[in-house]
């Protein structure tokens, strides 16, 4: 019969009508999926204290980029590297007699020299090179806004 398809393995015979409908629904079905993992997450985002400098914005801009891929800004989200929520308190208590600034800095530039519990030395070494001193010093008062 003209516009039917058979389907022999199953005794069904389904018409191209039908078979059209049901790869529709297949498609949409497919695309809500991957909609509700992209956007799955209800998880709270720390905010600033503070609206953002201009620096600081550069900052959010260059962390998005370079480093929104391993860091999580939530506590409840490890992705490769550990969650920067509250990094600029945490920054300031990792190594004695180092501030926050210093060893942000110091972990973006050598992320060999403190190694957080519980996570590999995964962080690539070549951001000095990659990052310009501008986008660094941004990314760092970024990352100091997240109290």
């Amino acid at each position: 019969m003209k516009g039917e398809v058979a389907i022999t393995n199953y005794g069904l015979r389904i018409t191209s009508f039908h078979f059209r409908y049901l790869l529709v629904k297949i498609v949409l079905l497919m695309l809500g999926i991957v909609f509700l993992v992209a956007c799955g997450t209800t998880e709270a985002v720390p905010t600033p204290a503070r609206d953002l400098t201009e620096q600081e914005l550069m900052g959010q801009q260059v962390f998005t980029r370079e480093c929104a891929a391993c860091h999580s800004l939530s506590t409840e989200t490890t992705i490769v590297g550990p969650p920067l929520a509250g990094i600029a308190t945490t920054a300031a208590t990792r190594v004695l007699d180092m501030d926050a600034k210093t060893y942000i800095l110091t972990s973006i530039m050598r992320p060999g020299d403190y190694i957080v519990e519980g996570y590999g030395n995964t962080m690539p070494d070549n951001f000095g090179r990659r990052l310009t001193g501008e986008q660094i010093d941004a990314v760092v008062a970024y990352l100091l806004t997240l109290e």
